[in-house]
């Protein structure tokens, strides 16, 4: 049977810092003389190895966006936005390819209700070796109404969201039209930041290979999906039960969005 659950180190968890609220806390990414672990650079993007590597039976690193603290991914010049999703996709897809773990996750947490704790933007890769996410992924996550669609790159929002209420998906094919996905996650996470709701200050992206099951037609053979999460506190209905809920309003939003960013 395959594994379901990772163990956490909860006395290495306890030892982490956490800026996010408490800004008092020095930022450990900052003063880059004492990064280590360092596994590849590219200009002010750093990869490096997970100073706190609280799950186990998993290779955790994390990718540092930018020398800026105080930045935001729904704001970076595109120049470093593109170079960013290059960089992040290549360490993903490489160790995807090693074949070593059963899937590798590639996600970001920003914001109070994100699960994250240091507020310097930040990505983590990590491979697991006993855990496949692809066992709890349904196609369905991904449906949606479209919002925008360009270069074989599609924008929507979940109309069977994974855990509720509001979810864009973007779903792409790759290297090749990896500036078009970047373009569309990052009008996915202004909006949620900024016209969304007016007490939404955290959102998660997840990062997605698709099945070979999964990519039908609807998709056009789309292989990579990204998710952007906004987040609050989370339903009781998904917590206990695991009911997600999905809004009436998502036709509301899709027109929004329209109307802000591609008309």
């Amino acid at each position: 049977m395959p594994s379901t659950h990772l163990r956490f180190n909860s006395n290495l968890g306890a030892k982490k810092p956490e800026n996010i609220i408490n800004r008092e806390v020095a930022c450990p990414f900052c003063d880059r003389s004492q990064l280590s672990d360092i596994l590849d650079e590219d200009g002010p993007i750093i990869l490096l190895m997970n100073k706190y590597p609280v799950l186990e039976d998993a290779f955790q690193t994390v990718l540092i966006e930018t020398d800026d603290c105080n930045a935001e991914l729904s704001e970076y010049p595109k120049e470093h936005l593109y170079r960013l999703m290059r960089f992040g996709l290549r360490h993903w897809f490489r160790l995807q390819e090693t074949g070593t773990y059963a899937s590798v996750l590639f996600f970001k947490n920003h914001g109070p209700y994100s699960g994250g704790t240091i507020r310097h933007p930040h990505m983590q890769i990590v491979g697991l070796k006993n855990v496949d996410y692809h066992q709890a992924l349904d196609v369905t996550y991904v449906h949606g109404l479209e919002i925008a669609n360009k270069s074989g790159v599609t924008l929507n929002v979940s109309t069977h969201p994974r855990v509720g209420f509001f979810e864009f998906n973007v779903l792409f094919h790759g290297m090749e039209n990896v500036e078009t996905m970047a373009d569309f996650v990052q009008v996915a996470t202004h909006y949620t930041l900024n016209h969304f709701h007016r007490l939404c200050q955290s959102y998660n992206l997840f990062f997605y290979t698709l099945p070979s099951d999964m990519r039908s037609h609807e998709f056009g053979g789309r292989s990579y999906a990204v998710k952007v999460v906004p987040r609050f506190v989370t339903s009781p209905l998904y917590i206990g039960y695991s009911i997600p809920q999905v809004s009436d309003r998502i036709e509301t939003v899709v027109n929004d969005m329209q109307q802000r960013y591609f008309s």
